[in-house]
């Protein structure tokens, strides 16, 4: 198959409007503690989606992992557990810090750590930054950095600006202190899953042997991937449920049933309730729909991930450069659109809207470097 950078600049976008906007329908999850949607959701992101979308596009799927070495498979799911850790943190730090600021610190440092630290343990990043492909490749992840920075410098002008009854009516769990620790964790921790699309390379190998697309190659590498990332927010959120009593509410329609343990759950719930609020009927269904489609948008953003690191050619390791900055923009444009950014200064904006300019031109100048990088005369 020949490489076409352009398309899969195309795909990597659309992986970062799925990941950018995955968070938005838990907003609509109603009397329900964090770890409740959050689990349900992580069930069609890490299992039923990964494996739907596999058996169908990809020959052969159940063959392809069962030829792989032990090795290949444990490493593959080593690393998805601890970006589990990783993913499941980002959780939290959207509550503490909100879409545009809590993405901006995350995807930063997940950025830098799985774009360069794999090529840089497998030796093959002297080869690849010594050719003028992979320097413009290396001027657009600068660029991407940089919109990052400024990305977290709109959010802190903003946290600035505003006081603390205007930051919880949009962010109700505002907490600077607590969300830069914990996004911190969290961006280191969600570069792994870089690592392990890297260890599972054999994978996609297999699958190309065994009659799969080309396109479709990577789709299962990201059963494996997201299987241990799962282990991680399953053994977490069990814990959650056992000591805060909520894994009833996957079950009661009675609101007035969990107001009984409200002081447990609050800590650790997004959508704690309300003890002021009446007692009213929890809508399951639409609980149960709402957490589903955002697992199941969050997972098209690796669907789409795998469909554009085909494109890419031999600096296929840009793609994580391209994704990163692709959720930022739409993460930072749900931001606008939830209207995180309304009471904010023109100094706010005009920082978001450079950041934001900045990183669309990253992901021009990224692809661009991939472009070169196909050419016959690149080498």
């Amino acid at each position: 198959m020949i490489a076409n950078p352009i398309l899969g600049v195309i795909f990597h976008w659309l992986g970062g409007l799925a990941s950018g906007s995955f968070y938005v329908p838990f907003k609509a999850v109603k009397k329900w503690s964090w770890e409740v949607y959050w689990l349900l959701g992580g069930v069609f992101s890490w299992i039923i989606a990964p494996w739907v979308l596999g058996l169908i596009l990809v020959p052969h799927l159940t063959q392809v992992l069962s030829q792989q070495p032990t090795n290949v498979l444990a490493w593959t799911f080593f690393w998805g557990m601890l970006w589990g850790a990783g993913g499941l943190t980002y959780g939290l730090t959207m509550r503490y810090l909100g879409l545009s600021l809590g993405t901006g610190i995350i995807l930063g440092l997940t950025a830098l750590f799985g774009t360069y630290v794999p090529p840089i343990f497998d030796g093959t990043i002297g080869a690849k930054l010594s050719a003028i492909p992979g320097q413009v490749i290396l001027i657009g992840s600068v660029f991407a950095l940089m919109g990052i920075v400024l990305t977290a410098a709109a959010g802190v002008s903003k946290e600035k600006e505003m006081n603390d009854e205007q930051k919880r009516s949009s962010i109700k769990e505002f907490n600077l202190r607590k969300g830069i620790f914990v996004a911190i964790f969290s961006g280191v921790m969600s570069s792994c899953f870089a690592f392990g699309l890297d260890s599972a390379v054999p994978i996609s190998t297999t699958a190309l042997h065994l009659g799969a697309n080309p396109i479709w190659t990577g789709l299962p590498k990201i059963i494996v991937i997201t299987a241990g990332g799962f282990v991680t927010n399953l053994v977490w959120c069990s814990y959650l449920f056992i000591k805060n009593r909520t894994f009833g509410e996957y079950f009661s329609h009675d609101e007035a049933a969990e107001n009984s343990v409200q002081p447990q759950v609050a800590t650790n719930a997004v959508a704690a309730l309300d003890q002021v609020d009446p007692p009213s009927r929890i809508p399951l269904l639409t609980n149960y729909f709402f957490s589903a489609l955002a697992g199941t948008t969050w997972y098209f953003q690796f669907f789409f991930y795998t469909m554009g690191e085909t494109q890419m050619g031999k600096y296929r390791f840009s793609s994580w450069t391209l994704h990163m900055a692709s959720i930022i923009i739409f993460g930072s444009l749900w931001g606008i659109f939830l209207k995180e950014w309304k009471n904010t200064s023109g100094l706010s904006k005009f920082l978001l809207g450079l950041a934001i300019f900045t990183l669309v031109a990253a992901t021009i100048i990224v692809g661009y470097g991939n472009l070169l990088g196909v050419q016959p005369a690149s080498h």
